[in-house]
């Protein structure tokens, strides 16, 4: 769900928007754009079938270095999305070994990982871009199980933002977008 969300958020950028500047914290590179930042996920994206056959960084090499986005960045991103939405949706072991950048994980454990970062990308490229958009309220559900039992430890991972307060009877995302440190008044 979160992968939907962050493709459907994708699909309604205007071309023209790829050249907003994005948040520096959204990127390693200096001065970030938005296509800077589809690029970003669209590498995300192509890793997405490699990692889950479990091959390591050394065995998949340069494969998904340079520009995957050409010259039309959201069809791009939708064809590669597509495949790494293929290679998910197989029958999959979720005990398997998932070889990260930053260390070794169950392909369950990285199907977590990968759901909060998407999830919260499709919230805040939509709102980076002024989009009306909420995220589904079963995604919603889902990362509230997910993320709430454990929210105390994210902010001192690096995850998360300390929680900012929301108003008293807001909606379900809203209060996860608060207690993520994501809501701003």
């Amino acid at each position: 769900m979160a992968d939907a969300a962050l493709r459907d958020v994708i699909d309604m950028i205007d071309l023209d928007q790829l050249d907003i500047p994005a948040p520096a914290e959204w990127s390693r590179k200096q001065n970030p754009t938005l296509r800077d930042i589809l690029g970003a996920h669209a590498y995300d994206e192509a890793w997405v079938p490699d990692v889950l056959a479990g091959r390591t960084i050394a065995e998949v090499g340069d494969r998904h270095d340079g520009d995957l986005l050409g010259d039309d960045p959201i069809e791009s991103y939708d064809e590669i999305n597509d495949a790494a939405t293929d290679a998910a949706t197989r029958e999959l072991d979720p005990s398997a070994v998932a070889h990260l950048t930053y260390g070794d994980f169950t392909v369950a454990e990285y199907f977590e990982h990968i759901t909060i970062y998407r999830a919260f990308q499709a919230w805040s490229i939509a709102k980076l871009v002024g989009l009306e958009y909420s995220l589904p309220e079963p995604l919603v559900d889902g990362l509230w199980e997910q993320i709430v039992p454990q929210v105390d430890q994210w902010p001192g991972m690096g995850v998360f933002s300390p929680e900012v307060e929301v108003p008293a009877g807001a909606d379900r995302e809203t209060q996860l977008l608060g207690k993520t440190g994501y809501w701003v008044p």
